[in-house]
């Protein structure tokens, strides 16, 4: 995805169990840095890749369903695995966990700067996903175990406010290096920050394990049936459109990735220690929190994955002003977190958790207004302002809700479940909306190319092309009048998919903000004392 800052829950992602009695306090420093650079090179590469992935393409001639499949590799595996990457920590040791994912990550990010074709790129891709499984809740784990809990707010705050730096910086970054040197730049940057984190580890952070070493077992079946489930059902959308429903391949994955849904259902009811306790979501509060998230984050990942393609490959930006269009988005949960952050001592979760994501709809709604040639401050720029205001009403509160459905006991749990579930819904929309994105995309190019009475042979080159969307090349011998007509009707096709792929974000995101009128604040009140007794 496009993570746009950080999913909800992150900053509560915390693990079972404290040693802060056992971390010296002149480590906690060294232990609050190697979180913020270990976990800051997961989200610079959660949203440098969307604006590198024009040039990638490109360089790697590559369609657009391979580029898709850049993204979600590495979503796919943060997504399923991130749960059981907390776990892993806690049995093995945090400080082992949290280096040996940051390792991985380097290791991978080399692979991908080497990778010589767009399969190379995307296994790699997943490699890195398996790494940032283990550092991401293992950042924040390591501050759990360092910080006693009077300090710990703090120190989660800042490891909070760095990641908002980061969000707003990494994009802006990449496309600069992307601009100026290449898109290989955009994995290379993780090198030196990997050996820092790796550097400030062995010296300086002491081990600590959680709960779970004292007998839980870690849910291995439900971690491999949850990568199953999405991958199979990833695959099969990313695939159709190019294979066909019918193509073994694709019936192959879809049947299995259901399967396998099924399976990870069975398994997280009858194990003793589930990554994902369904129990929880019987919990009013906290399930419409999470039918919310699923419904919100599959829109806001789903969308904003076309949204670079949209700006370089069809308005002409550079990668640099690509990565720096979302900045007013950044800045705007920035700087009224606080104030968000408020809404539910002041009107309850409901009414924020219904007008947040309302806002937020008619944000998505404006994105589908531009066409071809449009300008970024009278077009796209009120679509961001809206859609961030939207998201920061909703982002504090929907936190708040997740934690306060379950009780302290349970927090750590509860904010895993609902960021991966924000992580999945963005893996699976961005799997979808290709979908719609080219069934939109043939039938208005087909279109188009009737209306400018484009030659037999350039329609037949174009359609096979029409696999990269709008970095579809030209035939070759056209003149320029020509070419600039078959550039437009690709262009005016990548749009009509882009329209109607923000106006299905749009719908989601008003079903988001029903689900929240229909099910947040109407909990029962033996609710509380269930999630306790669990």
């Amino acid at each position: 995805m496009p993570q746009i800052g950080k999913p909800p829950g992150d900053d509560s992602l915390i693990r079972h169990g404290c040693d802060a009695a056992d971390c010296p306090p002149g480590s906690r420093p060294w232990v609050l840095a190697a979180a913020i650079v270990g976990s800051s090179m997961a989200f610079i590469d959660g949203t440098v890749v969307n604006v590198a992935l024009p040039a990638i393409q490109a360089d790697l001639q590559a369609s657009a369903f391979q580029a898709q499949w850049v993204v979600e590799s590495y979503a796919l595996f943060l997504a399923a695995l991130l749960l059981v990457g907390g776990s892993l920590g806690d049995h093995f040791g945090r400080r082992r966990i949290f280096a040996l994912g940051v390792a991985l990550f380097a290791l991978a990010s080399a692979a991908c700067a080497l990778a010589g074709d767009v399969q190379q790129l995307i296994l790699a891709r997943a490699v890195q996903g398996v790494g940032a499984a283990l550092l991401v809740p293992g950042s924040l784990a390591l501050i759990s175990a360092a910080y006693p809990e009077k300090e710990r707010g703090r120190a989660i705050g800042t490891w909070s406010g760095a990641s908002g730096i980061t969000a707003a910086i990494g994009p802006v970054l990449g496309g600069f290096l992307v601009d100026h040197y290449s898109w290989i730049w955009a994995f290379l940057v993780n090198l030196p920050m990997a050996a820092v984190v790796l550097w400030i580890c062995w010296r300086h952070v002491p081990e600590s394990r959680g709960g779970a070493a004292t007998g839980e077992r870690l849910d291995l079946w439900g971690a491999a049936l949850a990568t199953l489930a999405l991958g199979g059902i990833v695959y099969a959308f990313i695939e159709a459109p190019t294979q066909g429903w019918q193509a073994p391949a694709v019936r192959a994955a879809w049947l299995g990735g259901i399967a396998a849904s099924v399976g990870f259902v069975a398994v997280e009811l009858r194990v003793r220690s589930p990554m994902l306790p369904l129990s929880l979501l019987r919990i009013g509060n906290f399930g419409g929190a999470n039918l919310l998230t699923l419904l919100l984050y599959a829109a806001l990942g789903g969308g904003l994955f076309f949204f670079p393609l949209n700006l370089i490959q069809v308005q002409g930006y550079s990668a640099t002003a690509a990565g720096a269009a979302l900045l007013p988005f950044i800045l705007i949960m920035f700087a009224l977190s606080g104030w968000a952050g408020q809404l539910v001592d002041r009107f309850g979760p409901r009414l924020p958790l219904v007008v947040g994501p309302g806002i937020a709809a008619a944000g998505f709604a404006l994105f589908a207004l531009p066409g071809v040639g449009a300008g970024y401050w009278t077009s796209f720029f009120p679509a961001v302002v809206v859609l961030g205001f939207g998201m920061t009403v909703t982002v504090a509160p929907l936190t708040t809700t997740v934690m306060n459905a379950v009780g302290p006991d349970l927090a750590g749990i509860a904010s895993g479940v609902n960021n991966a579930v924000s992580r999945a819904a963005a893996v699976l929309a961005i799997a979808v909306f290709g979908v719609v994105m080219a069934a939109a995309f043939d039938a208005r190019l087909e279109l188009g190319l009737r209306e400018i009475g484009a030659a037999p042979e350039s329609v037949a080159f174009l359609q096979e092309q029409r696999s990269r969307l709008a970095g579809a090349a030209l035939p070759a011998g056209v003149d320029a009048a020509a070419a600039a007509a078959l550039r437009h009707a690709i262009d005016a096709a990548f749009v009509s998919g882009f329209r109607k792929v923000m106006l299905l974000c749009a719908g989601l995101a008003l079903l988001s903000a029903l689900s929240a009128w229909l099910l947040i604040g109407r909990a029962r009140a033996n609710d509380r004392h269930t999630s306790h007794g669990r």
